[in-house]
């Protein structure tokens, strides 16, 4: 008897740890449309995408607090530990991750919305377009590591950051060039490079979903500091 309630104990558990990562994949793919739109958003100068994404947020404001609530209601029934704690600890965090995602892109549709359509030059929005491939695909990883508990790809993700920093330094060097040779583009070349920052924080956040990644697998964070990228020298190809 005390070994079948044992079993059913454990089963009910690992049920609520399911639905838990559950609630999180299905927040990863929202946040994951709202930075994709968001930039499209702004590559393409579409306010109505633009207004799309800012209305979306509160859905994911919304999951962020259902897996609050999730995950502390199974530490106060369940009283995890070791592992399972860490697989509940680590997906409020990343919950919470998603949720900044969320708002980064809330803020560059904002953004978007009061850029001139043809003040920047082509080469800044290519930047920017190479940019987001890269940003986009680190997030994807960060999400997919989750999904399959692969340390290794979780590491990438890690490791991947510097290519980020490297086009957030190009991209705020050449933007300040062009704002010296074209005093009247200085009001929107500060809304891109707000834009461009908020896209290297959404690189951050998934480095941060990666760190949990790994965490929850290892038992500890990657060891050694965040590789970071200082200033370097990027051209992009404006055809």
């Amino acid at each position: 008897m005390e070994l079948a309630r044992s079993v059913h104990t454990r089963t009910v558990f690992d049920v609520d740890l399911r639905d838990l990562a559950q609630m999180v994949t299905e927040m990863g793919g929202l946040a994951e449309r709202q930075i994709t739109q968001g930039l499209s958003a702004l590559t393409s100068r579409n306010a109505s995408l633009a207004r799309q994404v800012i209305g979306r947020d509160d859905a994911l404001d919304a999951l962020q607090n259902k897996i609050a609530e999730k995950g502390i209601s199974i530490i106060a029934q369940r009283q995890p530990l070791a592992n399972d704690l860490r697989e509940i600890i680590s997906a409020m965090h990343i919950s919470g991750d998603l949720e900044r995602l969320g708002d980064l892109a809330k803020n560059i549709s904002k953004r978007a919305i009061v850029i001139s359509s043809d003040i920047l030059p082509k080469s800044m929005i290519v930047g920017l377009e190479h940019m987001t491939r890269i940003v986009l695909k680190q997030v994807k990883m960060a999400l997919d590591s989750y999904a399959s508990h692969d340390i290794d790809e979780a590491l990438a993700v890690w490791n991947g950051d510097r290519q980020v920093d490297a086009f957030n330094n190009a991209l705020f060097d050449e933007t300040l060039d062009y704002m010296s040779r074209d005093p009247h583009s200085i009001a929107d070349c500060i809304q891109f490079l707000f834009c461009v920052k908020n896209l290297e924080r959404a690189g951050d956040h998934a480095t941060n979903i990666a760190e949990s990644v790994h965490y929850i697998i290892s038992g500890h964070l990657p060891l050694g500091e965040r590789p970071k990228e200082n200033a370097v020298k990027l051209k992009f190809n404006a055809r």
